[in-house]
Formats: structure tokens, C-alpha cells, sequence
């Protein structure tokens, strides 16, 4: 299809999307700050969290000198905090490294922590025009739909093919309006479930609408089981404030305030909490199961309620603090942990107590 970047580029003009807060400039630090908020994120969810982080963080040098907990604290209900970890990251790496400038080449920004060859050519295309193609999830579906390939876009063979006829696509000018026009068509018309195929630019000659191949293109994810975790986590409250742990850099979760999390082999919740904290406690209540859904497992969490009779002993091993509850909406807490607090922080669940302080 020769002309396809240019009846594309034709129907954003006319349809697309205009007025994203992270439209209408060259930034490079907003451009990079929206393409990682917007991987596995729906825009509208993005749109409050991106408009918050830049108020904090207005440039790649504020970013840099901030401590990565209030990094974490503002990305806090986004998930996949990784991203922010790696955010963080990237944007020392351009203070010391690259004398505080972004670089300036699809090929040099895909060596900062946490940039893929997609988003890398996104951010050289839309901030100074490179000629390089991305191939994120709306443009694969895209691509897959109109051409007919067929197979699971994550399988290298079938990636390749989607590479090789994404850069064979290029137009030669208006880059930046190209990807985003991409972008457009797959997240607003050619969606997941029900795309809008009568107002599709490439009605008449798309392979899945003319083959009735619409729902089968692109080829879902071969089907596994989702292995299911169980833990138990410990709600340890004391004048109206609960013992957070902060979790390790790497892993799930890494970096946040959670509840400490109890070992398998503790059976004893209140031993376990006199052993590891020092705290003697009221007898365990259990408070209702929550379950919350990873990439790849699934997590059903059981929250033991313990009140401590005091923080005299209290170990402190530098990772620990007290947060009063109702404080908690601008911590960087995971998303069950924070529905575990906005239950315990109902009013008049403890009476109206005092707060203890916010570390020890």
C-alpha cells in the first residue's frame, strides 16, 4: 500500500487526537515522561498522574536531585513501578552523563535505564523529527489488521516482520504527525474489542475487515496458567497509625512503603511481630482477603490486623515508619495496600487516637 502514510497522516489531521497535555511541543523530558506513563496505561488515567509529576518535577535536573521515594510517591496508583524506579534512574544518568541533555538520537536515548527501541524512536521522532519507526501495541494491532499478519505479535519472527514493514512504511516528511497519527488510529478506531472499522481510513483495504479476520488479528498471547501467590501481610497499628515497611529496590513493589509482609513458615503472628519488631500485640484479627492481578501471577492477599500495646523495642533497621492513618493518599504505597488503609481509615474505626510519628 504505497500511499498509507499519507491517507493516514491525511485522517489525523481531520480525527486524531490534538489536545493531549503533552502535545503542541519539542520537550524531549515531556515527550520521554508521557511515553513512559502511557506504556500499559490508558490515557485517561495518564493525563492527572503526567500534570502532577511535572508540576514536582518540571525538568530532567529536578527529577535527578530528587530523592527516588518522592519519585515513587507521586507515580504511587499508576502500577508497573518499575517505570518510575528506571525514570529515576535515566534522568541521573543524563545529569551525569550527558551533561544534563538528553540525547539527541533514537539509538542513544534507547541506552538510558527503562527505554525500549519503541519508545526511543517515539520520543527522536516527536522531539526532533528522526525518521524512525515505533512499533508499540497500537501500531502492531494496526499494522497486523490492515496487512493480515498473522501469529502472536511477541514472538520474534513475527516482531521482525512487523519491524521491517513498519520502517518500509515510513513517509519521508511530517515524522512526528506519522507516529502519531499511528497512535491515534489504534487506540481510538482500530481498538482491542470492537474497533470502529466504518470510519477507518483503510476500510477498503484492510486484510482482517475484507477476510472477516477482525477478532483473530493480531493473534492473542498463546494461553497459559496464571499461577496464584498467597501471603499474609501484618496491619500493626498504634495510636492511629500503622507500621510501614519500605520494600527493596528490585522486585514487586520495589522501593514503596508496604505492610511487612509475614514469613510462611510464621504461624504465630503475634510472635512473629515480637521477634522481628520487638512488639507486643493484641491477638490477630484478620481483615478481608483482597486479590490483585500481576503480569504474570496472581496475588491473594491476607491482611492480619494487630494492635500494639506500645512501640517501646521497636527495632529500627532504617526501612521502617509510621503513618498516621488518613495521611496515606500522598505515600508511595502499592494499590492493595492502599485499599487496605482507605478501610482502615473509615472514621471512627479506632476512635479519634493520636498519631504517632511518621518514623523512628
Amino acid at each position: 500500500m504505497s500511499d498509507f502514510s499519507t491517507r493516514l497522516i491525511a485522517w489525523q489531521r481531520e480525527h486524531g487526537r490534538h489536545d493531549l497535555p503533552w502535545q503542541g511541543g519539542h520537550d524531549p523530558y515531556r515527550i520521554w515522561l508521557s511515553e513512559i506513563m502511557l506504556q500499559q496505561t490508558r490515557v485517561e488515567t495518564v493525563i492527572p498522574y503526567y500534570e502532577r509529576f511535572l508540576a514536582r518535577f518540571p525538568d530532567v535536573a529536578a527529577l535527578a536531585a530528587a530523592p527516588v521515594e518522592d519519585v515513587m510517591a507521586l507515580w504511587s496508583g499508576l502500577g508497573y513501578y518499575a517505570r518510575a524506579r528506571n525514570l529515576h534512574r535515566a534522568a541521573r544518568v543524563i545529569r551525569d552523563e550527558h551533561g544534563g541533555a538528553f540525547p539527541r538520537s533514537a539509538a542513544a536515548i534507547a541506552g538510558l535505564p527503562g527505554i525500549g527501541r519503541s519508545t526511543a524512536a517515539a520520543i527522536a521522532a516527536f522531539a526532533w523529527g528522526e525518521r524512525v519507526a515505533i512499533l508499540d501495541g497500537n501500531v502492531k494491532r494496526v499494522l497486523c489488521r490492515v496487512f493480515g499478519v498473522a501469529g502472536f505479535p511477541g514472538e520474534k519472527a513475527v516482531e521482525t516482520r512487523l519491524w521491517a514493514l513498519a520502517e518500509s512504511l515510513l513517509p519521508e516528511h511530517g515524522i512526528g504527525r506519522y507516529i502519531q497519527a499511528q497512535m491515534d488510529l489504534g487506540a481510538t478506531l482500530c481498538t482491542r474489542a470492537r474497533p470502529a472499522c466504518a470510519r477507518c481510513p483503510f476500510h477498503d483495504d484492510c486484510v482482517a475487515r475484507r477476510e472477516g479476520r477482525v477478532a483473530e488479528l493480531p493473534a492473542a498471547r498463546p494461553k497459559k496458567t496464571v499461577p496464584r501467590r498467597g501471603a499474609r501481610c501484618a496491619v500493626i497499628v498504634h495510636q492511629g497509625a500503622v507500621l510501614l515497611e519500605r520494600r527493596p529496590p528490585a522486585g514487586i513493589w520495589g522501593g514503596l512503603l508496604a505492610l511487612p509482609e509475614l514469613p510462611a513458615e510464621a504461624d504465630d503472628a503475634q510472635a512473629w511481630s515480637a521477634q522481628r519488631f520487638g512488639l507486643a500485640t493484641a491477638a490477630p484479627q484478620p481483615l478481608a482477603p483482597l486479590t490483585h492481578a500481576f503480569t504474570h501471577f496472581v496475588l491473594e492477599l491476607q491482611p492480619l490486623l494487630l494492635h500494639a500495646h506500645s512501640i517501646h523495642g521497636l527495632a529500627d533497621d532504617g526501612a521502617l515508619c509510621w503513618l498516621p492513618l488518613g495521611a496515606h493518599a500522598e505515600a508511595a504505597l502499592p494499590t492493595p495496600v492502599r485499599r487496605i488503609l482507605d478501610e482502615l481509615a473509615r472514621p471512627g474505626l479506632f476512635g479519634e487516637g493520636m498519631a504517632a510519628p511518621r518514623s523512628i
